[in-house]
């Protein structure tokens, strides 16, 4: 049978075939390898917007002297007196170093134990910069965090989440509020192990750079300590947080009132120190002292705001004045104000 190409022109759309067959397997390659791209950018943002949505709250350190701040604290004065031995003892080892005279092994991580409110973070963030002082930390910041911030929700996410972590507060202190439910009590297989496991490395592999300071209820801090003999022996200095006094309670309504420009009535701070004590007499485990003060007051402004909405050419003695009626109306909101 004769051709209908010469084998010249056969040559040509074999070659023509080939070359077509190869630019398609290209295009193909390359759109999977797009695929694979986008699904690994999708992927990381998750991550990414996973590790943002966490509780977790970098500090930079305060320029102002710590221990001034530290002695201005309302009430904390047990407190005070334990962050002012554990300094002046850092301090004379220190010195004893410098000597060339032995000294003990010091661990620098703290558990602070107390109710809500009751000034743990923000004593915290007043010891980092003590440390700092004293030549102890580098930088002094605080990376502030709980459970969410360290565990992840499946299999392999929490040993480089909590390692993020730890990587941000480096050189800081890492302060873990309610550390406690990284071992819930009635559970057996759970990945708050990997964290304790992963941060109790962390502490030895950087013990010169880093500090670790948790903090949550007495009773579950001491079961949370038990739980694990790494935790028992690197956490050995604790320091009580107790719950504030009424008449603490309202110095410290008094404190928001000053940094906010505002006053109280006579008959307003009758029913201020009326109502506290009764609170503080009838007050449970999650009564949130300070921070319980500070959600009052913030609806006793709000309630000025719409007393005071309709009326015009208001005198600044109007607009900084709180009243009876504003702080009635916030204590009588306190079911809807979180402890």
């Amino acid at each position: 049978m004769k051709s209908f190409f010469t084998n010249k022109q056969l040559t040509i759309i074999i070659c023509v075939v080939f070359v077509t067959l190869a630019v398609m397997t290209m295009v193909i390659d390359g759109d999977e390898t797009s695929e694979s791209q986008t699904a690994q950018t999708e992927q990381k943002s998750e991550q990414k917007d996973s590790i943002e949505k966490d509780s977790v709250v970098i500090n930079k350190p305060l320029e102002t002297d710590p221990y001034e701040e530290l002695d201005n604290l309302i009430g904390l004065d047990e407190v005070k007196k334990e962050v002012r031995t554990l300094a002046n003892f850092v301090k004379l080892q220190k010195q004893r170093q410098d000597k060339g005279l032995k000294s003990p092994k010091l661990s620098y991580h703290l558990v602070f134990t107390g109710s809500p409110g009751t000034g743990k973070t923000t004593v915290a963030r007043i010891v980092a910069r003590i440390y700092k002082d004293l030549g102890i930390l580098k930088k002094g910041h605080t990376v502030e965090t709980d459970r969410s911030g360290l565990v992840g929700q499946y299999v392999g996410q929490t040993a480089p989440k909590t390692n993020q972590i730890v990587d941000s507060a480096m050189n800081g202190v890492l302060f873990i509020d309610e550390a406690y439910a990284l071992v819930p009590e009635h559970s057996t297989q759970d990945y708050g192990q990997e964290a304790i496991s992963t941060l109790l490395k962390r502490m030895e592999d950087n013990r010169d750079s880093l500090v670790v300071i948790i903090a949550g209820y007495p009773n579950e801090m001491k079961r949370f300590i038990d739980s694990n003999p790494g935790l028992q022996s690197r956490f050995t200095r604790y320091i009580n947080f107790p719950d504030y006094t009424p008449d603490e309670l309202v110095r410290i309504f008094y404190m928001y009132m000053k940094k906010n420009e505002y006053t109280l009535s006579k008959d307003g701070d009758a029913l201020l120190r009326e109502k506290l004590e009764y609170i503080v007499a009838h007050k449970d485990r999650n009564f949130g002292n300070a921070r319980y003060v500070r959600n009052v007051f913030e609806k006793a402004i709000q309630q000025q705001a719409n007393r005071l909405a309709k009326q015009t050419g208001l005198s600044k003695g109007q607009l900084t004045e709180l009243t009876k009626e504003d702080l009635e109306y916030a204590f009588s909101e306190r079911r809807n104000i979180k402890p």
